[in-house]
């Protein structure tokens, strides 16, 4: 669809190179005064740790900039009350995040530059490269996918219980030469300075004598983040993240000792924090990211954990990722019950409003994500795996296009995006959150219950049965093919809705609090 124009968050309709240089009314001038903020810590760098009027200076500057938007939306009624803050708070996290690692000088100075310069000061204050973005804007007429997820290999050290991915022995990867266009592309054709690195095993990747810390080297212009086990970050691999600067890594624990070793092997949890010491030893940003499970889903929001990591282990953030049944034996049965999600939602926002931690749920923190991201939705992302099959997200593994056919046929990443069935997904997102005509009617759909498979399965069951995408693997196959499968998806969508419809009413439809 070829467009000169684009409707900006309901702010009104402009050429697209004018929305992405001066964006909503009055926008330019903070923007500006915003980057000479982020040069101003960049260059600073970790001094400001020592510095500190200059960095709470900093840091109130970015909290009542916040306010000021949220304010100014709120008053506009473009987005449900609800939403404005709960995006606000999530932004205050981030930034409460990054102020506190400078405060105790857990950060190299590379990573001070990377983390300011392009994180911050590309991925969050501009969204993206905006002379990259125009192009997209004028030739599809939305904005593009805010970031690509690569999944370089299935090959895995560990065979952790109902992996998502099915990972282990295995030599499927993806060749160099692949993962490096893609990642030019995103930057170049999407202006997407974040990129994301699973698996399998990331660290365990090799093609042609280089692995992934060779890419990110060469690729110095993005910030990746990486989902590892840790179980290979040894003093020289944090060393050299710590002097790339662009890396921060997501060690995946399932809670403390017991629950990491119970899922993961017998000694796993003494490795990651061996992992976790190297990491804080040379200042590296990194987190965790921990899956729940009806197992485990009280315990990882414990006060215990919680405290242990983000206090005594040095991790500054936290993803979590509700257990999702495909991959590796999976069962509907770990599925955390609709009463442990609601408990999951209300106590994560407690620790993102209380304490300022940077703990983003995939499901429950959609109401920060304006719903589901998946499909290159605006700002959003695309996946593509170790064979090369590229999928609306990672916990959608039905793949309608190769990346390979993709560049034998001349095309791009573009091409990939603009698939029928990545549009329809978006066109269904559209649809439910009804985002560009919120102003005028006031209907969201609930952002609470963002996720087309894990939410919304029988209208995801449609899409499947119209386009037909190819099954990553025979488990996915197995999952769309099992009546039973279908039949406890919707019924565990209708309970969780049960107790999510009246608070989304209540808290976030237009005139909620």
């Amino acid at each position: 669809m070829k467009s000169s124009t684009v409707l900006a968050d309901g702010l009104g309709r402009q050429s697209a190179k004018e929305f992405i240089e001066l964006g909503p009314p009055r926008k330019k001038s903070r923007e500006a005064v915003s980057k000479i903020a982020i040069k101003a810590a960049a260059w600073t760098g970790p001094r400001l740790g020592r510095i500190g009027p200059l960095r709470r200076t900093l840091a109130n500057y970015w909290d009542h900039r916040l306010h000021r938007q949220s304010e100014a939306e709120i008053r506009a009624g473009y987005r449900p009350e609800g939403v404005v803050k709960d995006r606000a708070a999530m932004g205050i996290a981030i930034l409460r995040t990054i102020e506190r690692a400078l405060a105790k000088g857990c950060l190299s100075p590379a990573t001070v530059n990377k983390l300011l310069n392009i994180l911050v000061g590309v991925g969050i204050v501009t969204r993206g490269d905006p002379d990259a973005k125009v192009p997209f804007i004028e030739e599809y007429g939305v904005r593009p996918p805010g970031f690509l997820l690569v999944s370089p290999t299935k090959a895995c050290n560990l065979h952790c219980q109902g992996c998502y991915a099915d990972s282990g022995a295995t030599k499927e990867k993806l060749e160099w030469e692949i993962m490096d266009r893609m990642f030019d592309e995103a930057r170049h054709l999407w202006g997407a300075p974040f990129l994301v690195v699973s698996g399998g095993e990331p660290l365990i990747y090799r093609d042609r004598g280089r692995g992934m810390l060779d890419l990110f080297e060469k690729h110095s212009n993005c910030f990746f983040m990486m989902y590892t086990n840790g179980t290979l970050i040894d003093e020289r691999t944090a060393r050299v993240m710590a002097e790339l600067g662009n890396i921060s890594p997501a060690i995946s624990v399932e809670g403390l000792k017991k629950e990491t070793d119970g899922r993961r092997g017998e000694g796993t949890f003494d490795r990651v924090l061996k992992a976790m010491n190297n990491l804080r030893r040379e200042k590296v940003f990194f987190g965790i990211s921990l899956t729940a499970t009806r197992d485990n889903a009280e315990t990882i929001l414990s006060d215990e954990v919680v405290d242990f990591y983000f206090e005594e282990m040095g991790a500054m953030f936290a993803w979590i990722f509700h257990y999702m049944p495909i991959g590796r034996a999976f069962t509907l049965k770990l599925l955390p019950t609709p009463e442990q999600r609601l408990w999951m939602w209300q106590r994560s926002w407690q620790l993102v409003n209380d304490r300022h931690l940077f703990i983003a749920d995939f499901w429950n923190s959609g109401t920060a994500a304006k719903g589901c991201l998946a499909a290159g939705h605006r700002g959003g992302y695309m996946t593509v795996d170790w064979n090369g099959a590229v999928s609306s997200c990672v916990f959608m593994p039905y793949s309608p296009v190769n990346i390979h056919d993709v560049y034998a046929h001349g095309q791009t990443l573009n091409e990939a995006w603009a698939h029928p069935f990545f549009a329809r997904i978006r066109a269904w997102q559209d649809e439910y959150s009804n985002e560009m005509n919120y102003s005028q009617d006031g209907r969201h759909g609930n952002w609470m219950m963002p996720c087309p498979i894990r939410d919304h399965y029988a209208e995801f069951y449609e899409m499947l049965k119209a386009y037909q995408p190819k099954p990553v693997d025979e488990n996915a196959e197995a999952a769309m093919n099992d009546p039973d499968y279908r039949k406890g998806m919707e019924e565990y969508n209708t309970a969780v809705g049960a107790l999510f419809d009246p608070i989304w009413t209540s808290r976030y439809s237009k005139g909620g609090k």
